[in-house]
């Protein structure tokens, strides 16, 4: 089925320390990001370079977990096409942002690393071929204008005696 879809969400700024943005140091980083029907809120900032709350997610942590999320949950739907049998799947994503030294800057890349763990040893090969399979698939990979890379590891699930 194709069709459009629509996401929304809310910002709100938390960050008033009771003179505005009367100065680059005089405000706070730091807002909730929300959508209606979701359990929790997101307690976001910007990153600590930029006088940010450390504890807080920043947008380019954000992004990349997108990416990451994104990726995984099409190479799950890939895997079932394929007869893979996934018993675990995590990530160590990473991403490079550079400044271009007029007060912006973008990413240039980032680098997903699943680690699968399959049931058989037969899936192995088919395990780390579908991530570019999954890569094409992923929305979000599909929107943003620097390369996604990946660097995949499948293992079989350990036999536990």
């Amino acid at each position: 089925m194709l069709g459009e879809h629509h996401y929304s969400i809310e910002v709100e700024w938390q960050g008033d320390r009771g003179e505005g943005t009367s100065g680059y140091r005089a405000y706070g980083r730091q807002h909730l990001v929300r959508a209606a029907g979701k359990s929790h809120d997101i307690d976001g900032s910007s990153d600590r370079v930029f006088h940010g709350d450390r504890e807080r997610w920043n947008p380019e942590e954000l992004l990349i977990a997108a990416l990451s999320q994104c990726h995984m949950l099409s190479y799950l739907h890939v895997a079932t096409q394929h007869g893979v049998i996934v018993h675990g799947y995590t990530d160590a994503a990473s991403g490079t942002m550079v400044e271009d030294g007029l007060g912006g800057g973008m990413f240039t890349e980032v680098t997903l690393h699943p680690r699968v763990i399959v049931a058989d040893e037969s899936m192995v090969e088919t395990a780390q071929r579908i991530h570019a399979e999954a890569a094409e698939k992923c929305f979000i990979a599909a929107s943003v204008a620097f390369p996604v890379h990946h660097e995949p590891v499948a293992v079989v699930t350990p036999v536990i005696a």
